[in-house]
């Protein structure tokens, strides 16, 4: 891929995403962590995989400081929105995030318990750094580099 004065923004974020089988694709992190994806048995869509980016970065934000009192008895985090279709152009619309978190009984437990709601909330207005690029109007170049 190219380089170019973005890359060395200190604030700058990439993901390659290669090709490794028919509508089989793998991204590598960073750190050089992996996640496969595509189309087909056993992949994540990458319609799933925004969702999922969506609920995972919040469910971080409260995880973090939740798990600092007590582990949680349960903590799931569904995200889930609507696929419209505007005139053959498709996109998802009413994300909604939904947070199933309990704690066990005990002064730690109520706790972390009373701190989920006020979590969600930071998390959606301020920390959530994909939640949030989605709420707003975002700017998305593709480039063809061979051409």
């Amino acid at each position: 891929m190219a380089e170019n004065a973005r890359t060395e923004d200190p604030n700058y974020r990439a993901v390659p995403v290669e090709r490794i089988g028919k509508k089989h694709y793998r991204a590598t992190g960073a750190n050089g962590a992996t996640l496969d994806f595509g189309q087909g048995e056993g992949m994540l869509t990458p319609v799933e995989l925004l969702l999922a980016a969506i609920a995972g970065c919040s469910a971080v934000d409260v995880d973090v400081v939740t798990s600092r009192k007590v582990e949680p008895e349960t903590f799931e985090v569904l995200s889930s929105a609507i696929k419209q279709n505007e005139d053959g152009a498709v996109r998802l619309d009413d994300v909604e995030v939904s947070f199933k978190v309990a704690f066990p009984a005990g002064a730690e437990g109520e706790k972390a318990q009373k701190m989920v709601d006020r979590l969600i909330k930071l998390s959606a207005e301020k920390d959530c750094t994909v939640s949030r690029t989605v709420e707003h109007a975002t700017k998305v170049t593709f480039i063809n580099e061979n051409a």
